[in-house]
């Protein structure tokens, strides 16, 4: 889901995140901290405050009586550069040396507040670890809710139960559902019919991960294997009845607890089961437009920073308004095209970095190269003023796939390889070759980035047996944006993803943001034994067979029930299709339905007792190392002079 600076943003070029080390079987330590080879500048504008000036009219004795007219109105006081304030000579002449954004801020910043959003909702098929014990406002609320939703009415088909006999069920639970909306999110809408006779169709809004946890009020004890309804979020605290705020965003799907649960974890407390997250579970409902103040307001100046910005970004289908819209001679309102709408971050970027004129395009491309060259440190603005040109800069930008020093090199592939040139896959594939780590890993981002090529395929393949675990996973996320063959995916319906690719280094990958995915490294990679293992207070157990040739899996679905046993090959990949299959008429293969995070808490626990041979990775510890590498330096140093 996200992600804002009032002036000169100057991000760190965008690049996948890095995946740190939680764990491994083989080798040494990995060098996590490795920074990416590039530079960023920092922002150059602060806050602004307008500058008054007051004009005395003198008049003498005896004046005419004459009435003077009245100065005209305003639309703003002026504003004017403060003292000190200057644009980097790479900045002149684009929307950024005209403006100053209000309401955002670099999500890698620590000004970065994104709007938190909240509110009450129920889960629903818990197996008795809900609460009917709700405060009297708080159900009260809910009432109005599900009667709201449609529950208890046979119209759309929930008339066999009433919201009352929901809510006093053991089975269902209160809980407080929040999530963050970046600034510059789109809403959700329905595109209007079209001449041609198309019907109009919902336009998904920005998406986000959300944060459940039960209401402490409650007794509910457990939120595993619950499924959140629609609950309204809403801005500021939490409310119930008409005091509520305006309803910003909604959120429903399968809750995702805590993935690595043991059961000498849980009797320990050191996991809350009344926790958990819903992956890509939230929607945003209305547009959270930007605005962009002029540092000099004018309203001829104000249009020309209005149609440059709508020409980089023409109206979109489903699109309410124009990208650009000036308010007035000093303000200008932004909405975040649908094309955009997971990338607010990007937009804003590129709409600071956009040329006003659209002349000599290569002139400017050119200088943009030439200032770069002179100043290795302004590699990030010239690789968003690049991107924002569009492929008119190419010509300028391909004579630096080969430039000696790393920053403008750089700067120049990515931005040949965020327009798509295929050019740069040449210098791109050789970096993956034989770069360094920063670089291999940059190389594998942007390759994915280019269109298809059997080379580049073949060179992607080839880094699965990188000797860091780092550039494996990001060559497999390469090649599975690309989507090549050579990643099998099997879908568990209503759990998760399974992939798995070849690769000399066995490795376990399990994503904890957007959707659900547990990635395999390695062919029938091996569960080791002899073996023993049980978890939720031996609900589930694992041993090898008498033969030692399979692994017998004992499953309990109710306590003092008798078990369900299941024998498998003592392989990974058909391990975890038996732990997360559930049977159905059409599929009735042997499975034990086990929710996403029950399943990826079994891998941990055999990882951890040392009974696969693999490292294990985990993807919200990649954001982590990326906050790192973007704390670091590069490895530039700058010029003695």
């Amino acid at each position: 889901m996200g992600d804002h600076h009032s002036g000169g943003l100057t991000p760190p070029l965008p690049a996948t995140s890095g995946i740190p080390r939680i764990g491994t079987r083989r080798g040494g330590l990995l060098d996590s901290q490795v920074p990416l080879a590039g530079q960023t500048l920092m922002a150059i504008t602060r806050c602004l405050n307008p500058i008054h000036v007051t004009l005395a009219a003198i008049l003498a004795a005896g004046c005419s009586s004459v009435e003077k007219a009245r100065p005209r109105p305003q639309a703003s006081s002026t504003i004017r550069e403060l003292d000190g304030m200057e644009t980097a000579s790479i900045m002149r002449g684009t929307v950024g040396a005209e403006t100053v954004i209000l309401g955002w801020d670099d999500s890698t910043s620590p000004t970065y507040r994104p709007v938190r959003i909240r509110g009450y909702g129920l889960v629903v098929g818990l197996e008795g670890t809900g609460s009917r014990d709700v405060p009297p406002n708080v159900r009260a609320h809910m009432l109005q809710l599900m009667a709201r939703q449609g529950i208890g009415s046979e119209r759309i088909g929930f008339g066999d139960i009433s919201p009352e006999s929901m809510l006093d069920s053991q089975n269902t639970a209160i809980v407080i559902v929040e999530g963050v909306v970046p600034p510059g999110a789109v809403g959700r809408r329905r595109t209007p019919p079209s001449a041609s006779g198309r019907l109009p169709e919902m336009l998904p809004g920005t998406t986000f991960d959300v944060h459940v946890h039960a209401d402490p009020r409650t007794g509910t004890t457990s939120l595993e294997g619950g499924r959140l309804y629609t609950t309204d979020l809403s801005p500021g605290p939490l409310l119930t009845g008409d005091r509520q705020a305006r309803i910003l965003g909604q959120a429903a799907g399968p809750i995702f607890l805590n993935p690595f649960l043991e059961n000498e974890n849980v009797s320990a407390g050191d996991i809350n089961t009344l926790h958990g997250r819903i992956l890509n579970g939230g929607q945003v409902l209305e547009d959270m437009p930007l605005k962009l103040r002029m540092i000099n307001p004018s309203h001829s100046r104000v249009r020309i920073v209005q149609d440059a910005i709508n020409r980089r970004f023409p109206l979109e289908r489903g699109q309410a308004r124009p990208t650009a819209h000036a308010v007035n001679d000093a303000a200008i309102e932004l909405t975040v095209p649908p094309s955009m709408r997971e990338k607010p971050n990007d937009f804003v970027h590129i709409v600071r970095h956009i040329t006003l004129r659209q002349v000599d395009t290569d002139r400017v491309a050119n200088t943009i190269r030439r200032s770069l060259q002179r100043d290795p440190s302004e590699a990030a603005s010239a690789y968003w003023r690049w991107v924002a040109m569009g492929p008119q800069a190419l010509p300028m930008v391909r004579k630096m796939y080969d430039y000696p020093e790393a920053l403008p090199r750089l700067a120049a592939l990515r931005a040949g390889a965020e327009l798509g040139d295929a050019i740069a896959a040449e210098s791109l594939r050789r970096m993956l070759k034989g770069g360094t780590l920063a670089e291999r890993l940059e190389a594998t981002t942007l390759l994915a980035k280019l269109p298809s090529d059997p080379r580049t395929e073949d060179v992607l393949r080839s880094a699965l047996n990188d000797e860091s675990v780092e550039v494996r996973l990001r060559a497999y996320e390469a090649l599975e944006q690309l989507r090549s063959p050579i990643v099998h995916r099997h879908l568990v319906p209503g759990r998760f993803e399974l992939h798995q690719i070849p690769s000399a280094y066995p490795a376990i990958y399990v994503t904890q943001v957007r959707a659900p995915r547990i990635v395999v490294l390695g062919e029938d990679v091996p569960i080791e034994r002899p073996m023993t293992l049980g978890m939720w207070e031996n609900s589930l157990l694992m041993r090898e067979s008498k033969d030692g040739a399979r692994i017998e899996v004992f499953h309990r679905v109710d306590p003092g029930g008798p078990p369900e046993v299941n024998q498998v090959a003592p392989v990974l990949r058909e391990m975890i299709l038996l732990l997360g299959h559930a049977p159905t008429i059409e599929d009735p293969a042997a499975g034990l339905g086990l929710s996403y995070s029950k399943v990826v808490g079994v891998l941990h626990a055999l990882w951890k007792r040392q009974y696969v041979a693999a490292d294990f990775k985990a993807q919200q510890d990649r954001v982590l190392a990326e906050l790192r590498r973007a704390a670091t330096t590069s490895n530039y140093q700058p010029r003695p002079e």
